[in-house]
């Protein structure tokens, strides 16, 4: 897994082969970070990762220049990881929080800018996290909700969706927060 782009570029972490989680493709996160960046100033923004499992994404957000990152992540194996991940990177703006997502979103307060989510794809309710995610107040007025899902999935009737991209069995789903 490598950083393709900012402070970080070109940094390279070597994922288990035992692990349970498949980060998103370069391309794909490529594809992702060519689109946020002509709608987003990852300059002094917060983020959250929810089902972080690799941290690929959570890397990448620090790189370019997020203030502050949150990974969440429930597998030990993975929490791990990505903790031997932030040693090695020695960026301060990294925080690691084990739990559950589901309970996380219930239970957190603090506001975020960027959320991403990709949780696994047979997860039986996928389908409902980002009414979730957009109910749990945690998305900052204006802030960016991307959510990645398997091809089964549409999300262009719910009231926050804004844009839906695919790139291979890959689809990001948009979401966006008004004011209010």
């Amino acid at each position: 897994m490598r950083i393709i782009s900012g402070k970080y570029k070109g940094r390279h972490f070597d994922v288990p082969r035992t692990f349970k989680a498949r980060p998103t493709t370069d391309f794909a996160k490529e594809n992702l970070f060519n689109i946020l960046n002509n709608i987003i100033d990852f300059e002094g923004c917060t983020a959250l990762d929810l089902f972080a499992g690799t941290g690929s994404i959570s890397l990448e957000l620090l790189s370019r220049g997020c203030k502050e990152v949150t990974s969440v992540e429930m597998d030990s194996l993975h929490i791990g990881f990505l903790k031997k991940s932030s040693a090695k990177l020695g960026d301060e703006n990294w925080r690691i929080i084990r739990d559950d997502v589901l309970r996380f979103l219930k239970r957190a307060t603090q506001r975020y800018d960027i959320i991403f989510a990709d949780p696994p794809y047979a997860m039986k309710e996928l389908g409902e996290i980002p009414g979730m995610v957009m109910q749990s107040r945690i998305l900052d007025n204006g802030g960016i909700f991307i959510f990645e899902h398997g091809k089964d999935y549409s999300f262009e009737n719910h009231p926050h969706f804004f844009r839906h991209c695919s790139y291979g069995s890959v689809n990001f789903s948009f979401f966006k927060k008004g004011e209010e």
